[in-house]
């Protein structure tokens, strides 16, 4: 019937117009599989509550969410806008293409755009923090000893830095020389402020970090910025989200061990039957709990003056 031929037609077109869309996703999915992780650059299409709708060109539209734009940031359509391609996902129904420009590979892209020396592998970008449109700090290497690295992302007059600054609307950047320390590593990246002694303690995961107590706001940062970006980077360094950092004064960091010294003189000359002078000396060799002495041979004990 006229009917029935009616349907069929239909049913048909909706079938080859779902293949083609179908097929024009996996082209985008296809042509921007290897920009993943570098930055695009697209038109604001439409404004949303929650995200932006980008034209890439040739059909291709990505998303940035509001959380993956600067505080500030508000863009119409039409704006031109540079963001990191995160995430390309050919499952997902709607948005395929997701755009970012508040993670730190953006910033770590920037810095591969304007630091030719990053391109050619001479330097390297070995971890990134940020606090975004607002702070953010990046720790650099090079096995080239003629190079240095923090100078080389400065730039001259510091170009370089200020045109990844001006991108992301101001962001004060910190670069940082990398060491395979992590201590002195925390001192670098403590920067601008100056570390007085460090304390790691491997069991707890903690640096404590002695600063003078005329330069402990600034250690600190506003609202804790200096230390949480510092704190990433250790993060980053260790490959274990665990360490934290303790900022104190020198005066408040002697008086923590002194009460760590006196709580465990108490424990040894409770738990061991000894008397406070060998309890002390003990203190002093370095140990500080029962589980540690335990693993030590009577030998080297009793060879402890």
């Amino acid at each position: 019937s006229v009917t029935f031929d009616r349907i069929t037609t239909q049913t048909a077109k909706q079938v080859i117009v779902q293949k083609v869309r179908e097929a024009e996703r996996a082209m985008v999915v296809d042509q921007f599989r290897e920009q993943e992780g570098e930055i695009v650059t697209g038109v604001v299409k439409k404004v949303n509550r929650d995200n932006i709708s980008l034209d890439l060109g040739n059909n291709a539209e990505a998303v940035i969410g509001r959380e993956d734009m600067l505080p500030r940031e508000n863009f119409r359509p039409g704006d031109r806008i540079r963001g990191v391609l995160y995430a390309v996902r050919p499952e997902a129904r709607g948005a395929q293409l997701f755009v970012s420009r508040s993670r730190p590979e953006m910033l770590v892209e920037l810095f591969r755009i304007e630091v030719p020396e990053i391109g050619e592998e001479v330097i390297e970008i070995k971890a990134a923090a940020r606090d975004p449109g607002s702070r953010a700090k990046i720790a650099v290497k090079t096995n080239d000893k003629r190079i240095d690295p923090v100078g080389a992302c400065v730039g001259m007059r510091g170009a370089r830095v200020q045109a990844v600054s001006s991108e992301l609307g101001g962001e004060r950047i910190d670069i940082i020389l990398w060491d395979d320390n992590p201590a002195q590593f925390v001192i670098n990246a403590m920067a601008p402020a100056d570390v007085v002694s460090i304390v790691v303690d491997e069991d707890t995961c903690t640096m404590d970090i002695a600063v003078e107590s005329s330069n402990l706001a600034q250690a600190i940062g506003r609202n804790g910025q200096n230390v949480r970006l510092a704190s990433q980077l250790l993060k980053q360094h260790r490959s274990d989200d665990r360490w934290e950092l303790n900022v104190m004064t020198v005066e408040d960091l002697q008086a923590k061990h002194q009460a760590e010294a006196h709580a465990a003189i108490d424990v040894f000359t409770k738990h061991l039957d000894i008397d406070e002078e060998f309890a002390t000396v003990l203190v002093e060799e370095g140990f500080s709990s029962l589980e540690e002495l335990a693993y030590v041979p009577i030998k080297e004990l009793l060879a402890i003056e």
